[in-house]
């Protein structure tokens, strides 16, 4: 068997998928997308399916380090989330060849499903209390939010009592046991960091997610000690390599690699598999499409430290197109009791609408992250 073409659909709300196909008429579909640079991705993935063009896609860690290491520059956002949808697509063609899914060929599952959690508020959240509620009332057991809007390295105490004022909302809306994960999105320096995760305490998070941003990771040591409520961070490393000094560092108690940037498949199930040698859990990021999320769940099967999984169900960013507007069989990833059970046909286990995938493919989609600026003119964290 052979790959003999591939083809890029640019797809809303803001993603990216990958067509590959074979001599034995066996196709495989990919997720490769930063939010923001879809063209910038598919220009890499362009590069390197000229590797693989003719190839046995059945080799894929051969192909894997083959697009890493061949390169000379390696990692990054881009070319790593390049390789993520690649290797996506063979492991889907993989598991179709074999008709098994993909977690079979990982070496079986550890579990029949795992719990997913429900975003709620957008980029500057309000009225989360009753978006709480209603999330709970649909089954899930577990939310996620946007702690804060922008904030300056140094900021005032009003913002960080209105941030403190959202969670408890949210906490008095669900009740005592409801998991609740707060993301500061990077956009809360360590200063401001230490202060805000202090007076969350009370509310008893699931966790903190990205409390500072990844290249000054060395910050959350002093974060930690400042703090019991467990740290997640992770969607912006990329390979194991990225993850290894935070593993050693015995600081974070979460992390979540996204199957769409970090390596794919391949790369993710290595680095969840490292970290559980440090007792670190994880919960891999995936506000993306259903190739994506399919991809989560087929190596959330397979990993034992794996506690929950983000899912974008009707979250803010897919307004007019969602998830399973793309795929066939829509209940694949029907939710019950806040869980999803793990797909379980051959390859990745969802069937795309190949023909809504090239109708909204010509709609295309322009996304780009919003630039936000703080009162005196300068960039803030998005």
């Amino acid at each position: 068997m052979k790959i003999i073409s591939y083809e890029l659909f640019q797809v809303p709300p803001r993603w990216l998928f990958l067509k590959i196909e074979t001599d034995e008429g066996i196709v495989g579909w990919g997720e490769p997308i930063i939010e923001g640079r879809a063209e910038t991705v598919g220009t890499a993935v362009r590069e390197l399916m000229e590797y693989l063009v003719g190839k046995d896609p059945l080799r894929i860690e051969d192909h894997w380090h083959l697009m890493y290491r061949a390169g000379f520059y390696r990692g990054g956002p881009i070319l790593m989330s390049a390789i993520a949808g690649i290797d996506q697509a063979l492991w889907d063609i993989k598991g179709k060849y074999y008709n098994a899914p993909v977690y079979q060929l990982l070496g079986g599952a550890c579990r029949d499903s795992i719990k997913v959690y429900s975003w709620i508020g957008g980029d500057r959240p309000s009225d989360v209390g009753a978006a709480a509620k209603e999330a709970v009332e649909a089954g899930f057991t577990a939310l996620k939010m946007n702690g804060t809007e922008e904030l300056q390295m140094i900021d005032s105490y009003e913002k960080i009592d209105q941030a403190v004022e959202r969670i408890a909302a949210v906490r008095e809306a669900v009740g005592p046991y409801i998991g609740i994960a707060i993301d500061f999105h990077g956009r809360v320096h360590k200063p401001m960091a230490k202060i805000l995760a202090k007076e969350l305490e009370p509310y008893r998070p699931m966790f903190i997610e990205e409390p500072v941003l990844p290249e000054n990771n060395e910050a959350l040591k002093e974060i930690a000690m400042a703090t019991n409520i467990p740290i997640a961070t992770g969607e912006r490393m990329f390979s194991r390599w990225d993850y290894k000094n935070v593993l050693i560092g015995g600081y974070v108690d979460i992390i979540q690699p996204d199957l769409s940037h970090a390596g794919g498949i391949t790369e993710c199930k290595k680095i969840i598999s490292m970290a559980e040698a440090f007792d670190v859990a994880a919960a891999p990021h995936c506000p993306l499409g259903p190739i994506a999320l399919a991809a989560c769940l087929q190596v959330d099967a397979t990993c034992y430290n794996v506690f929950i999984q983000e899912q974008s169900l009707g979250i803010h960013y897919n307004q007019g197109s969602d998830l399973l507007d793309y795929i066939v069989d829509k209940s694949v990833f029907k939710y019950k009791d806040g869980y999803v059970k793990i797909p379980d046909g051959p390859g990745l286990g969802i069937e795309m609408d190949e023909e809504r995938v090239r109708e909204l493919a010509k709609v295309g989609h322009h996304w780009r992250n919003p630039v936000w600026r703080h009162k005196d003119g300068s960039i803030a964290e998005w």
